[in-house]
């Protein structure tokens, strides 16, 4: 199966859905990254892009795409739908992860609005959360209990932005691992991830 996680800067893949990335990729599965600003506002363009290089080796992602699209900034047009379209097409997903719509960013809210649009014909849609995510309220849940510390190894290749939460004493793993339990006990496990649809298909 081919997989394709779409995130607005460098980093929201993995908070997101990395651990159900790495359950896929150890799985067989092929997963592709797709990032659509450099996250130049929040750091070095390059070093972000290089972490993210970094991350994608940890989830075992087979290809990682970047779109420059101007940090802060991304914009809610036909071009922004047809360049997620030709993501899509170049790597025929059958499941697509994504920022959900509501969001305190408006890179996330647009990012998930044109994915809404550009995904129209992929059967399976999930919407994942990130720290500024909110009326979250998630049905589908993913156990990464067994490979938590390899999401919390790829959200630490992100050197420069661990500590970057905004959150007094709190980093990106900290959250990450409290989100993690949050769902894992909605979900009844250890840790989870969960995930608000836009469609799913059951394959009975």
């Amino acid at each position: 199966m081919n997989i394709l996680a779409i995130g607005a800067h460098p980093d929201d893949i993995e908070i997101g859905c990395g651990g159900s990335l790495i359950k896929y990729a150890e799985a067989g599965h092929n997963v592709y990254l797709l990032i659509m600003t450099s996250g130049e506002m929040g750091g070095d363009a390059d070093i972000r892009k290089n972490e993210q290089l970094e991350s994608a080796r940890t989830i075992g992602a087979k290809d990682v795409l970047f779109k420059d699209y101007p940090d802060t900034n991304l914009p809610l047009n036909k071009v922004l739908i047809s360049n997620i379209e030709a993501v899509v097409k170049k790597t025929k997903p059958e499941l697509i992860f994504v920022n959900y719509t509501h969001d305190t960013h408006q890179d996330h809210r647009t990012l998930a609005k044109g994915t809404i649009s550009a995904t129209r014909y992929v059967k399976n849609v999930l919407f994942y959360e990130v720290p500024t995510t909110h009326d979250f309220n998630p049905s589908v849940f993913v156990n990464i209990t067994d490979i938590i510390e390899k999401k919390i190894a790829c959200l630490e290749a992100h050197k420069s932005q661990v500590t970057k939460t905004n959150i007094e004493g709190l980093s990106i793993v900290d959250i990450a691992k409290a989100s993690a339990t949050f769902r894992g006990i909605q979900g009844r496990v250890k840790y989870a991830e969960g995930f608000v649809p836009l469609r799913q298909f059951l394959d009975i």
